[in-house]
């Protein structure tokens, strides 16, 4: 069998994807679903929504693929994103609070002041932010009827999107995440790759809520979902910023690589060592094999690709998000305006929850396309505050590109304009899918090993840097200016 399935379930929406052996898109399915918004700051999905979208996308692909035999599942998914549900019944408690959501901030800063932080950070390589699940986690047992009596007593199981999922694909048969998964909740002691009994107890999380924690590459279970999938077993996973970095098969150590998602990631592979940094960036967990745990410093942005689909929902200046490159491209600048996109806060190298968007410049000139052009600028400009930051930990010599923005060339020339670091698109972009695929099928004989992925990887296009120097300076200015006026603001 020379096939595999990977399940990429992300923010705004599911997709499914069959790779062949060489690596390449054989068939795919995308399907959006709901977001909602109860109060300002908050951000949930109805984990119903979840598994149906990806399961109906899941199947659309294998019948888009006809008679190709799949060896295997794998499973990439949105990380912080955090699930409840019975274990009896398997049906969800409460919506999913999602990594974006920012209700849990004071519970943060309260444990901050109490002098928590030092310690987590050193266990988990995280900061102590909302952000991530343990809060959300602690909420929902608080707001669900009888939550923490039901928790302690067995009657409740929480994970992640990837546990979710494999509950479901399996018929509540088996209940497990990955390292690259668990490192992204503050529960996780990523020296050990355990579950920490001192993390629960700060958190006030029962052990028996969590899943068995499982290599990232390794047969967990079969599908027992009666169709198409049926008998399929499951053989990868990996939250969705650590598959990309493995699909761009960045396997070595100072490779680094960023997704344009929903939200930017930053990954750098820091190889079998955890690095910790007094810099504002994670440590996580990259991916375990049978044999090695690899680890990798991260920087995480949080309103990337999003920030288009409001130019497309919430202003409508846009139909599809597709047409936000043409409608940038109708002028030749941002006419003087700066975006901060600082819907959910700010992440890397800022983590400042309370830090709200804005737009300044704004003129009776201003129209339609500045917006977008600025919108589009303000990933970039992002990611290079990120990348500022990552290098003077490490050496980066070129930032591999992957996630659905970078069909977008005008991001990526200003990416490597404001960066100045050569930007690298390979033909595959959708390298998120491609790695949990990658995983997978290391597990069951379609790859035998990780040289065999490297030379399926090819290069699309490179985007060298050509601004220049005084004006990268004078827009990196502007920007870090609109940037104080962001911070702070709830």
């Amino acid at each position: 069998m020379t096939h595999v399935l990977a399940l990429d379930q992300g923010t705004t929406s599911s997709r499914a994807i069959v790779f062949g052996q060489d690596g390449r898109v054989v068939a795919s399915a995308q399907e959006e679903f709901p977001q909602h918004f109860p109060h300002p700051g908050w951000v949930e999905h109805d984990p119903a929504d979840i598994w149906e979208s990806q399961l109906r996308v899941a199947e659309d692909a294998l019948a888009q693929s006809g008679d190709t035999d799949i060896a295997a599942v794998g499973i990439t998914n949105q990380r912080e994103t955090i699930v409840l549900w019975d274990a009896k019944t398997g049906e969800a408690v409460h919506n999913a609070i999602v990594w974006q959501d920012r209700r849990t901030a004071d519970a943060c800063a309260a444990m901050r002041a109490a002098g928590y932080e030092d310690a987590i950070r050193r266990q988990t390589g995280l900061v102590l932010d909302p952000y991530f699940s343990a809060t959300k986690l602690a909420w929902m047992l608080d707001n669900v009827p009888d939550g923490r009596a039901r928790a302690e007593s067995g009657g409740l199981r929480a994970g992640t999107v990837d546990s979710w999922l494999v509950h479901r694909l399996t018929d509540g048969a088996v209940h497990a995440t990955d390292p690259s998964n668990a490192s992204r909740t503050l529960l996780f002691d990523i020296d050990t790759c355990t579950w920490h009994e001192n993390l629960l107890a700060h958190f006030g999380i029962p052990a028996a809520l969590l899943p068995d924690v499982v290599p990232s590459s390794g047969v967990v279970g079969e599908v027992r979902v009666p169709g198409a999938l049926e008998g399929l077993p499951i053989a990868g996973l990996a939250g969705d910023q650590q598959a990309a970095l493995f699909g761009q098969t960045a396997f070595d150590e100072g490779v680094g690589k960023c997704t344009y998602g929903t939200g930017c990631f930053i990954l750098l592979n820091t190889g079998s060592t955890a690095v910790r940094t007094d810099a504002p960036l994670l440590t996580t967990v990259a991916w375990t094999l049978p044999s090695q745990v690899r680890y990798a410093l991260e920087g995480s942005v949080f309103i990337g690709g999003a920030v288009v689909q409001w130019l497309r929902d919430g202003l409508g200046i846009i139909e599809h998000s597709s047409d936000v490159e043409a409608l940038s491209a109708s002028v030749p600048d941002t006419g003087g305006i700066v975006f901060v996109p600082a819907f959910a806060g700010l992440g890397a190298p800022h983590w400042d929850p309370n830090a709200r968007g804005l737009i300044v410049g704004l003129t009776r000139g201003t129209r339609a396309g500045h917006v977008a052009r600025a919108a589009i600028e303000s990933i970039a400009l992002q990611v290079a505050d990120v990348l500022d930051t990552m290098r003077a930990e490490s050496s980066l010599s070129e930032l591999r590109v992957d996630g659905g923005a970078t069909v977008n060339d005008t991001l990526l020339q200003f990416q490597a304009d404001v960066a100045g670091l050569p930007v690298v698109r390979p033909v595959v972009t959708e390298t998120t899918a491609l790695g949990a695929a990658g995983l997978a099928g290391l597990a069951t004989g379609v790859w035998q090993d990780l040289g065999e992925l490297v030379r399926n990887c090819e290069i699309e296009r490179r985007f060298e840097p050509s601004m220049p120097a005084p004006e990268v300076e004078a827009r990196r200015a502007q920007w870090t200016r609109a940037v104080e006026r962001a911070r702070d603001w709830v």
